[in-house]
Formats: structure tokens, sequence, C-alpha cells
């Protein structure tokens, strides 16, 4: 077996699952899920027609670089919501089954573990950037989030010596899960030192669509086109599933430096990762359309608007610059772990929230997660205002005891 393997920890629905093992949620109570970033909005109705239209296409073997079509509308679609000059989308572009493999695989990719490979990863993370890291044969380094820069990380807390030897960074904007989104300073910083040291960028921008302000997120691409520069060493990664409510669909894309997708191409052709051409076809069709989009986004605009004020009543949360997520600290009102924290909950309110340790690692000193809960107001807005009518209750039954 791969000894590798042994370094990487158990998923952190996997620790949840543990955690609830000998926990039985008290009676009267229907379950209500925040623990999971799951998309529960439905699936728009154009979308599965695209798909049902196209089944035809499961009885072809699909092309790993994608339909020509497919790679023009994305293209399209970057060039419009990022204001970005015409790209190439035989060279800058490159379908995948969602982000989340793209973000293992380009690890795989670009990493040479025969020169004392590191991997930055942000603290808070998504667990895939560790995993990646580790299987690639380099060493995760963590840099912790930011508070007073609403939870950005900070990259001027990386030791002079880890530079050197960092050969890919991963982050995540907005992020996940404390909805940061990097500014364009931020973004100046990162492509000075990917300059510096000859580091790729793998940036993660799932969430780009739902935010709460009037002006969208800023994408990777876009900073860069607007500091001047190319994209030279730098991928951006986008989906569908929560853009579009289609995570049953993965289905998504890579874009960028032309130099590092030809060679990640490459090795997607031996990983066997093409996306059939069925699910091209309804990718098609949701990228050409933002009034879906805007729909969604301002059913999550409305849902942030009304639990966010609803649980400071009780907790120390705020909304987040973007994502479907809530990142509130516990122990406002009365000293409890994290884990404590989300175990009672389930067992007296029977709802689901993710203890913020198991989203973060001991670095430094501190594991940024502890004594804060990741909430994702992914399902309708009643449900979402009962779970946190029930979260305020349980809280200020803390404070009582």
């Amino acid at each position: 077996m791969n000894p590798l393997l042994n370094k990487l920890q158990p998923y952190p629905f996997e620790k949840l699952r543990q955690l609830f093992s000998d926990t039985r949620p008290a009676a009267g109570y229907h379950p209500i899920s925040l623990g999971i970033g799951e998309p529960k909005h439905p699936t728009p109705a154009f979308i599965r027609q695209a798909l049902a239209d196209n089944l035809a296409g499961l009885a072809t073997y699909p092309s790993t670089v994608g339909s020509e079509a497919l790679r023009a509308t994305i293209a399209g679609w970057l060039e419009r919501r990022y204001d970005l000059p015409s790209l190439d989308p035989a060279t800058q572009i490159l379908p995948v089954n969602g982000s989340r493999e793209a973000l293992f695989a380009l690890a795989q990719t670009v990493i040479d573990p025969t020169r004392d490979a590191v991997v930055i990863c942000p603290n808070p993370f998504y667990q895939i950037y560790e995993g990646a890291a580790y299987l690639a044969g380099a060493q995760p380094f963590f840099v912790n989030s930011n508070p007073e820069r609403n939870f950005a990380p900070d990259f001027a807390s990386v030791p002079a010596d880890v530079w050197p030897r960092v050969q890919l960074l991963y982050i995540c904007s907005p992020g996940n899960p404390t909805g940061a989104v990097l500014s364009l300073a931020d973004w100046k910083e990162l492509f000075e030192l990917s300059d510096r040291y000859g580091f790729v960028i793998a940036s993660d921008e799932c969430y780009s669509e739902i935010y709460f302000k009037a002006e969208a997120p800023l994408g990777s691409m876009q900073a860069a086109h607007q500091l001047g520069r190319g994209y030279q060493r730098l991928v951006a990664f986008s989906s569908l599933s929560k853009r579009s409510n289609v995570p049953g669909m993965r289905s998504g894309f890579v874009a960028g430096d032309p130099d590092i997708l030809k060679k990640f191409l490459l090795y997607r052709t031996y990983h066997g990762g093409a996306m059939s051409l069925s699910v091209q076809a309804a990718s098609i069709a949701a990228w050409n359309d933002e009034v879906h989009v805007a729909e969604n986004r301002a059913k999550y605009i409305t849902k942030f608007e009304q639990v966010t004020p609803l649980l400071q009543q009780a907790l120390d949360v705020e909304l987040p610059d973007a994502g479907f997520y809530l990142w509130a600290k516990v122990d406002k009102l009365a000293a409890i772990s994290d884990t404590e924290y989300a175990r009672r909950l389930y067992a007296e309110y029977n709802v689901t929230v993710l203890p913020g340790s198991y989203v973060a690692r001991e670095a430094h000193g501190i594991n940024p997660g502890s004594n804060r809960i990741r909430m994702a107001l992914v399902a309708e807005v009643s449900e979402c205002l009962e779970a946190a009518q029930r979260i305020v209750e349980f809280t200020r039954k803390l404070a009582d005891r």
C-alpha cells in the first residue's frame, strides 16, 4: 500500500459521525443539518431538460479535453464575468468533473517530490488541499486566517526560509469556511511571491457567485488582468455545483496558464478525467444563463439577512463577504469547545453543525477553528430560520447552566 495514505486524516464528516456515534437526538425535533455544504435549492428545470435531451451522449466515450463548444462557452463566461480580454479556449480552458477532483489532481501534476516540496494551504481550509499535498509527496504548510483581516490568510507570517521550497499554493476566495474574499492588494502580494519563488497558485473559486454586496467577488484572473500581467503560474478553478445547484453533475473547469494546462491535460488523459457528453451539453446551458444564478443568489441573501441577526443574539458571528457558510464563535455566552457544542446541540435540539476544529489544523501554536462552528445555510429559508432559533435557545441555556 502507498505509505503516504497513512498521513491522511479522517474527513471532517467522518469525524462528525464518530462524534455523534453514541448520541441520540432528543425526541420532538425533526432533524436539520447545517453541517454539509451541499446545495439544496432545486436544480433549474432548463438544466435538467438539457441533460435529458442529450442522453445520447452516454453512448460515446468523451474526450478529456472536452468539446470545442463547452470550452468556448466557459471562455465566454469568464470574459463576461471578470471583464477579461479574449481567452483561447483551446489552450487556456479545460473542463473537469467538478473542482474537487481537479484541485487534487493538479498537485499530482505540478509537484516535484524529489525537491523537498512544500504546499501552502490556508487554515482553516478545504481538506482536499492537505490530502493532495501529502499524496503528491509534499509537506503542507498551513497559513492561519487572521480575524482582523476578515479571516483572510496572513501570508506575511510565512517564514522566509519556507518560501523557496513552496511549489504550490492553494487559496480559496471566497473562502471555505470563512467567506473571506481576497482584495487586489492580496493578489498583488501573492503574484509577487509567485514571481519570486516560482510556485503555482491554485485559486479555488467555486463560491464566486454567492455574495452579499453589490460588487461581485474579485477573481484571480481578473486580478491578474487588472494588475497588467498574464496568467503565468496561475490556475483558477470553478464549478457549477453551487452556482447552478447541480452538485451531482460534477461539472467545472480550470483556466489560466496554458503551459500548466497542457501538462495537466496530459496527466488527466491517463487519469481518466473526461466529462460525459451529456453533462457537457447541460453545462453549456448552465454557463450561458445568468437569470437562475441571480435568483439563486437572491435566496441566499434573504436567508443570510434573516438568519445572521437572529444568531447574533447568542453567538459571535458576522455576515461573510460571500459563500454560503456562517463562521461563528461559540464561547460568547459560555466556555465550551466547538466539538462539545456540536455534540450537545445535536443531542438536545437535533441540529447538526460542523466543529470548526475539524476544518483546520493545529499550526503555529493554535487551531484557528477552535471554539468555532461552520453552519452551511443551504436549505430553504424556513428550515434555516428554525435551526437558528433552536441554536439561540440552546446557546442561551448553556449560559444559564
